[in-house]
């Protein structure tokens, strides 16, 4: 059998009958046979037919590939999750938002919760911004326009800059950074 064969292959052994390459290593040839398993089978091994071959060039992805090809999918279909760390003079604080009428009950917001929703409101400008970015119906022109929007809801977030434990994660207007 020759050696360029790829996963996905379908080989044809005088034994176990008809199976499927499912993996493969420098030696050995992991068949999986329908009602009897997997099997390794050496390389060197001249009983194996080969039925329908799958090149092993196109059937091997890169680590790299894989990796990219998860990053897309994730960025695409979900809310990405930055970790961004609070200032630790803020950890286990509290918001407190006292209303004029002292009548009014005041609400506490414990300051990791509310860190958290700010940096999740940053992280999906970051997502509607590669969105607009990569968008082809849009013009450069209205791109730009609509990267200056984004620019400004950064820059009236930066009163929360406070809460940030690391400079580089702070939000930046126009005019800053």
């Amino acid at each position: 059998m020759a050696n360029n064969v790829g996963i996905g292959t379908r080989v044809k052994h005088p034994t176990y009958g008809e199976g499927v390459i499912f993996k493969q290593d420098l030696v050995y040839y992991h068949i999986m046979f329908p009602g009897k398993g997997a099997v390794e089978i050496a390389k060197n091994y001249d009983g194996l037919e080969v039925i329908e071959a799958v090149n092993q060039d196109e059937s091997y992805i890169t680590r790299e590939y894989l990796e990219n090809i998860i990053r897309q999918t994730i960025e695409e279909y979900t809310d990405i999750i930055t970790l961004v760390p609070l200032g630790n003079k803020w950890i286990k604080g509290k918001l407190i938002l006292q209303p004029s009428d002292e009548q009014l009950k005041p609400k506490e917001i414990p300051i990791e919760v509310f860190f958290h929703k700010i940096v999740m409101l940053r992280d999906r400008l970051r997502v509607l911004e590669q969105k607009i970015n990569s968008h082809k119906g849009l013009s450069e022109e209205e791109k730009i326009d609509l990267q200056q929007y984004i620019t400004r809801c950064y820059g009236s977030l930066t009163t929360f800059n406070v809460l940030f434990r690391d400079k580089k994660d702070w939000f930046v207007g126009e005019g800053e950074g």
